[in-house]
């Protein structure tokens, strides 16, 4: 697997680009804080635990406001392994998915643990973050799909038959990589989906939503980027769940007033081609990022994850400015979340300058050591 270079780097487009990341990352984590609290409950019960008009702000979960679930503490071991890939590159070992599938491990041994206390220097800064250490009902499939150290492959996966939105929620950083082909973030999100969800439809639903982060942080308007993902997935034998809830949520935007009937309608099964395509409409309808959040957490599903496809779908379009102030000096971990949003868009846009084949700043192999 390999990736294309030739971004150029102006001093605008760094901005844009650190922007785009961090509203990446920071929306995903709000849309799981705003959802967590709700997360499969019906309708009725949200309602009715919330108020008439259901969740229009942060409630408490795991004992505070703002709290984020597995699904975001994965995302940003998806992102460490991103750059940990890039570091590695230097000695000649370029496998992403093994560096990502190694990230995933690192995820799953906080979840084993106590606390940092005995974490390796080689398991880099971000194992050391206490409060990642929290387990946030992590599904039977992680767990299982990250219980021993063999590495899930498209022809051998981890859990065939897992079709849940777990791996789809934590591939928006691949889609971060504007400097690679679409085709081959396609392929990686597909890829290390196959590590813990092994269905063909969870894997491509993966790979489509990392597409259509990868269009937007090209600049691609939203339905643009979903028209560049659908064109992706034709190419996929088994792509048609996912292209046909996608093609639903295109659909969808033109059949009268977004409530959470028709969110229900598209994602209420909870497997991940329809979380995706529920995610989708709620971007495409959101008259601004508070908004799009409300409505895909505001039904009776997978509200968690629902909005972490939502939000991460509006950050990559909007940057992190207009993510709601509110709601982000409460989130869980921002200062981690910040850190590596900033490391990840200094590696994109500076990498060789921080590492090469002839030498490498330590500070950066401290915090991403190529072991």
């Amino acid at each position: 697997m390999g990736a294309t270079a030739g971004v150029v780097w102006g001093r605008a487009e760094q901005q844009d680009f650190r922007s785009r990341v961090r509203g990446t990352l920071l929306g995903a984590a709000v849309g799981d804080a705003l959802g967590a609290p709700v997360d499969r409950m019906t309708g009725d019960e949200i309602r009715e635990a919330c108020g008439p008009d259901g969740v229009v702000d942060l409630v408490a979960a795991y004992g505070r406001r703002g709290a984020v679930t597995h699904l975001t503490q994965l995302a940003l071991f998806s992102v460490d392994g991103l750059i940990r890939a890039q570091v590695r590159r230097d000695t000649g070992a370029w496998h992403p998915p093994t560096d990502l599938h190694r990230a995933y491990l690192r995820w799953a041994t906080t979840q084993r643990d106590w606390g940092p206390d005995e974490r390796r220097a080689e398991d880099g800064w971000l194992a050391r973050e206490e409060w990642l250490y929290a387990r946030r009902d992590p599904t039977r499939a992680l767990l299982m799909g990250l219980g021993d150290q063999r590495m899930g492959t498209l022809e051998a996966p981890k859990n065939p038959d897992a079709a849940g939105p777990e791996a789809v929620a934590r591939s928006a950083p691949f889609g971060l990589l504007v400097g690679w082909e679409p085709q081959l973030v396609v392929q990686l999100a597909v890829e290390c989906a196959a590590q813990t969800h092994g269905h063909p439809t969870a894997c491509l639903a993966a790979g489509g939503y990392a597409a259509v982060v990868h269009a937007l942080l090209r600049g691609e308007a939203l339905e643009g980027a979903v028209q560049r993902a659908l064109a992706l997935l034709a190419a996929r034998v088994g792509h048609d769940p996912v292209s046909d809830a996608l093609r639903l949520a295109l659909g969808a935007v033109r059949q009268g007033m977004p409530g959470p009937a028709v969110v229900e309608e598209l994602g209420g099964g909870g497997e991940s081609a329809q979380v995706l395509g529920a995610a989708v409409y709620c971007a495409l309808v959101a008259e601004d990022v508070r908004h799009g959040l409300r409505l895909a957490v505001n039904h009776g599903g997978p509200s968690a994850a629902t909005g972490v496809l939502t939000g991460g779908l509006l950050g990559a379009l909007h940057g992190e400015t207009a993510l709601p102030p509110g709601w982000l000096v409460e989130l869980e971990g921002r200062p981690t979340i910040l850190e590596l949003a900033d490391d990840f868009a200094m590696e994109m846009t500076q990498g060789p300058a921080l590492h090469n084949p002839a030498g490498a700043s330590p500070g950066w192999l401290s915090r991403y050591p190529r072991a």
